[in-house]
């Protein structure tokens, strides 16, 4: 028995979400196929990674000391339940730090990037027919519209990540189900921010695009959580980048209700 093909629609949450991963791995596909673009889309992600890289590790280097500073309860404590609740809350400024620098990787390095994958998208949409309802949008108007959405997504990362901070002190929960929920907050704001191209060639903004993804939000999160995880990876994000761009093109169709399948 053959499986449905990835743009089929899918009934259930879980078959949704598996279609969105499946959505990133056909966008891989399309991608491989221009290793010129391939190229070209590596090397924002390079300088941007390797920035977000240098903080992280930064982050890293310091969490001793910042898990001692929020603890200070826990100084005349046993040694052995000061450093379980110091590891937990430098795990917890780890996981915050995490969820920040991967939206504020993929913000940075959609900015720095934005004619080489807007250039990607494009060949994407052409080799599905096209864009039937596109707008002419100036370049410098259009970068100022996906900064500004960026920031604001970086921004609600900021806000949503504090109180994830916090129950990462929970004991059990704070180490299982909050590392999953920062997953899934990150994920639905990674696919927000990868499909900014598609959406502003149609003269959509942030609020369009948070509409259309939410009419099939497991789909959506489905891609966004690939993409997240495969960020986390050493060097994921620098070499899937330019994938994501291309599979979140196809999100963005198949949420508009467009063709998925090339002409």
């Amino acid at each position: 028995m053959t499986a449905p093909p990835i743009s089929a629609p899918a009934t259930g949450a879980v078959a949704r979400f598996l279609a969105g991963v499946g959505l990133l791995l056909r966008g891989l596909g399309l991608y491989l196929r221009s290793p010129r673009l391939m190229l070209l889309g590596i090397v924002p992600a390079l300088i941007s990674g390797a920035l977000f890289v240098t903080a992280f590790a930064t982050l890293a280097y310091v969490v001793e000391d910042l898990a001692a500073l929020v603890t200070p309860f826990a100084d005349d404590w046993s040694t052995t339940a000061r450093s379980l609740v110091r590891v937990v809350a430098g795990l917890a400024f780890l996981g915050l730090g995490g969820l920040v620098a991967v939206v504020g990787f993929t913000a940075v390095t959609l900015v720095i990037g934005d004619p080489f994958y807007e250039k990607i998208s494009e060949r994407v949409e052409e080799r599905l027919g096209g864009t039937p309802d596109a707008v002419d949008v100036p370049f410098w108007p259009s970068l100022r519209r996906s900064a500004a959405d960026s920031l604001k997504l970086v921004g609600l990362s900021v806000l949503i990540g504090i109180p994830l901070f916090a129950a990462g002190f929970i004991p059990v929960l704070g180490q299982t189900v909050v590392p999953v929920v920062g997953a899934a907050v990150g994920g639905w704001l990674l696919a927000l921010e990868l499909t900014g191209a598609p959406f502003s060639r149609r003269g959509r903004r942030l609020p369009d695009r948070r509409a259309s993804l939410r009419t099939d939000r497991p789909t959506a999160l489905g891609f966004g959580v690939a993409v997240f995880v495969c960020f986390l990876i050493p060097l994921g994000a620098v070499l899937v980048m330019p994938a994501a761009v291309a599979g979140a093109t196809l999100l963005a169709r198949r949420s508009l209700g467009q063709s998925i399948q090339e002409s």
